[in-house]
C-alpha cells in the first residue's frame, strides 16, 4: 500500500493542495495550528469515511465555503487507484472510486488501508469500553468489506428496537406484536459481529505478546480478552449459530429491564475488550508507562495484522505521536516502521531522520530537498 498523492480543496484551513508522497518517512513538520493534522485528516477520511477528530462533517469544510473535494491516488495490489469524494450538506456528496461513482461509502472502506495513531490512542487501555470497540470496527472493517455492513445493519436494527422500547408502556400491543422480529434480526447481525471482533482480537494478542516484550525487554506478558454480547465473562463466538440463540435468549429474557432502562441492555454494542498484563487488568494495575506501552504494542498489532490478512503493510499516519513518547519507545517505534510508508506530523524535526520533509504553513505544503 502506497499513498502517491492528495488534492484538496477548501478542506479545514486549506484552499488548495497538492501533496505527493514518497516511501519511506514522509513527515510534515510547521508549528501548530498551520495545517498538519488537517491533511492527515483528508489522508484518513479517504480511507474510512470519517474523521479521526469525530467533528460532524461540516466542519470539515472551510469557513464560507459550500462543499470540500478530496482526491487520493494510491496504489494497493500492484494497481494505481483513486478515491474522489464530495463533502457538503453534512454528509459525503459524492463518492468516486477508480471514476466510478460509490453510492455508499462501505464500499470504498478497506480499499486504502491506514493505520492512525494519534496521541489520544495512548489512553485507549484506560478508555472506556467504546473506545475498545471503536477500534475493533475500524481495524476490522479495513480488511473485511462484510463486517462493516453487517455493523450498519445492526446499529439500524438496534435504533428501531430502542425506539420500540421507549413506546412499550403507552402501546403495549405494538412491543410485543414486533419485539421479536427485532430481537431476532439483531442477533443474527450480532452474533457475525462478535465471531469476527474475537477472531482479530485473538490473533491480535499474539502480535501485541511480541512487540510488548521488544519494546521493554521485560519478561511481562500482556494479553487480551474479547467480553463480548455485554457479557462479563470471555466467551467462544466462533459458532455464529450458537452465538445468534444465545443472544436471543437474553434479549427475549430481559423485556422488563430494558423497558425500564429505555434501552437495549444485551448485544454487541456493550462488549469489551479487557486487557490484561502478567493476568491482572491493565486498566486498574498498570502504571502509565505500561499503559502507553500496551498501547502502542496494539496499534503496531493493527498494522501487522492489516499486512497478514491484506498482503501488504497499510500506510501509517502518526498525528504529533513521537513528542509524546518517552526516548525508550520512540526508538522503538522508529526501528519497526523503518521500511513501510509513513506520514507523520511533526512540529520538531530533531531526533529523528526523514526520509522526506515537508514544511506546513497556514494550509501551503513546500516539499524540501
Amino acid at each position: 500500500m502506497l499513498a502517491r498523492k492528495i488534492t484538496v480543496s477548501d478542506f479545514r484551513n486549506i484552499s488548495n493542495a497538492t501533496v505527493c508522497f514518497e516511501e519511506g518517512i514522509n513527515v510534515l513538520c510547521g508549528d501548530n495550528a498551520e495545517g498538519k493534522t488537517n491533511l492527515l485528516e483528508a489522508i484518513y477520511f479517504a480511507s474510512i469515511g470519517k474523521s479521526f477528530r469525530g467533528n460532524h462533517t461540516n466542519e470539515m469544510i472551510r469557513f464560507g465555503q459550500k462543499e470540500s473535494i478530496l482526491s487520493l491516488d494510491f496504489r494497493a495490489n500492484g494497481r494505481e487507484q483513486t478515491i474522489s469524494l464530495c463533502l457538503g450538506g453534512g454528509r459525503v456528496r459524492a463518492a468516486e472510486k477508480n471514476r466510478v461513482k460509490i453510492r455508499r461509502m462501505s464500499e470504498i472502506v478497506g480499499s486504502f488501508r491506514a493505520v492512525l495513531f494519534c496521541p489520544e490512542h495512548l489512553s485507549l487501555i484506560k478508555d472506556g469500553p467504546a473506545e475498545r470497540r471503536q477500534f475493533l470496527d475500524i481495524a476490522i472493517s479495513a480488511a473485511d468489506p462484510l463486517y462493516m455492513g453487517a455493523l450498519q445493519r445492526y446499529n439500524r436494527v438496534l435504533k428501531q428496537r430502542n425506539a420500540l422500547i421507549k413506546t412499550a408502556e403507552k402501546d403495549k400491543d405494538l412491543f410485543e406484536a414486533t419485539v421479536d422480529i427485532w430481537s431476532r434480526q439483531l442477533a443474527h447481525e450480532g452474533a457475525y459481529i462478535a465471531k469476527s471482533r474475537q477472531r482479530y482480537v485473538e490473533n491480535a494478542a499474539e502480535y501485541m505478546k511480541e512487540c510488548f516484550r521488544e519494546m521493554t525487554g521485560s519478561r511481562e506478558e500482556p494479553a487480551l480478552l474479547y467480553l463480548g454480547v455485554g457479557g462479563k465473562e470471555a466467551t467462544d463466538y466462533s459458532d455464529s449459530s450458537k452465538t445468534e440463540e444465545i443472544l436471543y435468549q437474553k434479549l427475549s429474557q430481559s423485556h422488563e429491564r430494558e423497558i425500564a432502562a429505555g434501552a437495549t441492555l444485551w448485544g454487541i454494542h456493550k462488549d469489551d475488550v479487557e486487557v490484561l498484563l502478567n493476568g491482572h487488568p491493565a486498566r486498574s494495575f498498570c502504571s502509565q508507562g505500561q499503559q502507553r506501552s500496551l498501547a502502542l504494542a496494539l496499534k503496531i498489532a493493527e498494522g501487522e495484522l492489516c499486512k497478514k490478512d491484506c498482503g501488504e503493510y497499510p500506510v501509517l499516519l502518526f498525528d504529533d505521536v513521537l513528542s509524546e513518547l518517552d526516548r525508550g519507545r520512540r526508538e522503538y517505534l522508529l526501528k519497526h516502521i523503518k521500511g513501510k510508508q509513513v506520514i507523520m506530523t511533526t512540529c520538531e524535526k530533531e531526533g529523528f531522520e526523514a526520509d522526506h520533509l515537508i514544511v506546513v504553513k497556514n494550509g501551503t505544503y513546500q516539499r524540501m530537498e
